[in-house]
């Protein structure tokens, strides 16, 4: 599955989660079978080309989500993780809250 996540700067998986409004690069993660298989770093997510992204993790609760969620994805906010692996960490262990309507 592919996850997108918002990044201030860095491109590797220390690379600590922004709001959306502070975003350099959205890195976006191959998660299979209970690990990161990659992470490939763009400069928005229309770079992806269409292609059907699963999650998107946000800073927090308050970001807009709306076109995500209008986009088929399960919007998720972190609790306190910063950095990429950090992140993926508590997605694996279904650590991080869901946003919904």
């Amino acid at each position: 599955m592919l996850i997108w996540i918002p990044v201030g700067s860095g491109e590797d998986k220390n690379a600590k989660i922004v709001p959306q409004l502070e975003v350099k690069k959205w890195a976006l993660v191959d998660f299979d079978a209970g690990e990161m298989k990659s992470v490939k770093f763009y400069d928005t997510v229309d770079d992806l080309g269409g292609e059907w992204v699963d999650f998107v993790i946000l800073a927090n609760k308050f970001e807009n989500y709306i076109d995500f969620m209008n986009a088929g994805m399960m919007v998720l906010v972190i609790r306190e993780e910063e950095s990429i692996e950090d992140i993926i960490e508590a997605f694996k262990f279904k650590e991080l809250d869901e946003i919904g309507l």
